[in-house]
């Protein structure tokens, strides 16, 4: 990175203090831009706390990356006042990470740039082999062509399982919806898998709806929440997260919230975990399909079953009666959850989005009548906006080294 010297006997000790001050700059400024937070040069000025002369190399150091593109002339948008400000973007031809998803109806494989942006996917398969090394090396495989067919460079891999992964072992201790062994090394599986195919760069790997809301709190629904709450049903089971000031809370060894075996009906299912009537099996897309006496296809996901249904038959009474029973289900489960952890939002995947959209007054309402503090204006709950957010949020995780060092991160890949 280049600095301005200022003029005097001081302006080599200015020049290395620039220099210095900027570098370090460097990773937080590119995270203001990837979330959508500094717009424009002035906007990162401002919130770096740095002079214009400091911002203005960190931004062209970022764009001699080939991370970001600063508009070469400085516009101002319409009706606003002061000195015009250069606008940064995110560079569209810029480095990408794999990301990699399995669940219990089949896999996907993305590339991801920067500011969550997907800028390829593989078609997802409808087969999950029990040997988790075969899965994860055909996954890999996708992503791999889909580097060749590109030509992007890749900073690293992400990968989003629907289990709790133990820390740091990054083992999947309970794929309950899989036929894998419980505690599978999939991150040592995955980055074998990846240093195989010849993809440069780090591998990782975490619990879908972690990733979920990671994503979702840096470029969805949860960004500017403080406590934020992600609760989400995908293909099977029912998993949640928690964002703390900005950051996962995972717990001491990666196992938090584990939202899914919630008891809401002591009477209800038998659970996978040896309880009866968990969120895992009283809200999830079999749960409503069962409700509503439908039989599951072999062709189309649960997911997809499910949500057509709700979307496309909600006047059926027996489909609005297996729709409202999964709601209020759900809904003690939130007011338990705020109860115990006071979220300032609360945002629903998969399923539960769709419930959220079919009678959104219902569920707030259940929330609300249950929850200590729904009374007291009760907490927003929001629909997760991004596709495929799990797949983002696996290639944040990759994207994270960047983000805390661009320079040594990209040296390494």
């Amino acid at each position: 990175m280049s600095g301005e010297a200022a003029p005097g006997a001081a302006g080599e000790g200015t020049t290395r203090t620039r220099l210095d001050r900027g570098r370090g700059a460097l990773g937080p400024a590119l995270e203001l831009v990837h979330t959508g937070r500094a717009p424009t040069r002035a906007v990162l000025t401002a919130e770096l706390g740095v002079t214009r002369a400091t911002a203005g190399a960190v931004a062209a150091e970022l764009e001699a990356l080939g991370l970001i593109r600063v508009d070469a002339r400085p516009g101002a948008a319409a009706g606003s006042q002061g000195r015009p400000s250069h606008r940064l973007e995110l560079a569209e031809d810029g480095p990408v990470a794999l990301a990699a998803q399995v669940h219990a109806d089949g896999f996907r494989a993305a590339l991801v740039g920067l500011g969550g942006r997907i800028v390829a996917t593989a078609p997802g398969r409808e087969t999950v082999d029990a040997d988790p090394a075969k899965v994860l090396g055909s996954v890999v495989d996708a992503g791999a062509e889909l580097l060749r067919e590109t030509g992007r460079r890749c900073v690293g891999a992400g990968l989003a399982v629907p289990s709790a992964v133990a820390e740091p072992e990054g083992t999947a201790l309970n794929p309950l919806h899989l036929a894998w062994p419980a505690g599978a090394p999939v991150r040592k599986i995955f980055a074998e898998r990846v240093r195989a195919a010849g993809i440069t760069g780090p591998a990782f790997a975490a619990n879908d709806v972690n990733l979920a809301a990671l994503a979702e709190h840096r470029h969805g629904a949860g960004r500017g929440a403080r406590d934020l709450l992600c609760v989400a049903t995908g293909h099977r089971g029912v998993g949640g997260a928690l964002v703390l000031d900005g950051r996962l809370h995972t717990g001491s060894s990666g196992l938090a919230l584990e939202v899914g075996h919630l008891t809401v009906n002591p009477e209800g299912r038998p659970c996978h975990c040896g309880s009866r009537g968990c969120l895992d099996v009283e809200a999830d897309p079999l749960a409503f399909l069962t409700a509503a006496g439908r039989d599951p296809g072999p062709v189309v996901s649960l997911l997809q079953q499910a949500n057509d249904l709700i979307r496309n038959q909600f006047a059926d009474p027996i489909v609005r009666t297996a729709t409202r029973a999964l709601i209020d289900r759900l809904g003690q489960g939130l007011a338990g959850l705020v109860n115990i952890l006071n979220p300032d939002r609360i945002i629903l995947g998969g399923l539960h989005r769709t419930l959220l959209d079919a009678d959104p007054e219902r569920l707030r309402a259940v929330v609300a009548d249950r929850s200590l503090w729904g009374q007291s204006g009760g907490v927003p709950i929001l629909a997760c906006t991004l596709d495929h957010n799990s797949l983002v949020g696996a290639a944040e995780l990759a994207w994270q080294p960047v983000l805390d060092d661009p320079i040594a991160a990209l040296a390494r890949t």
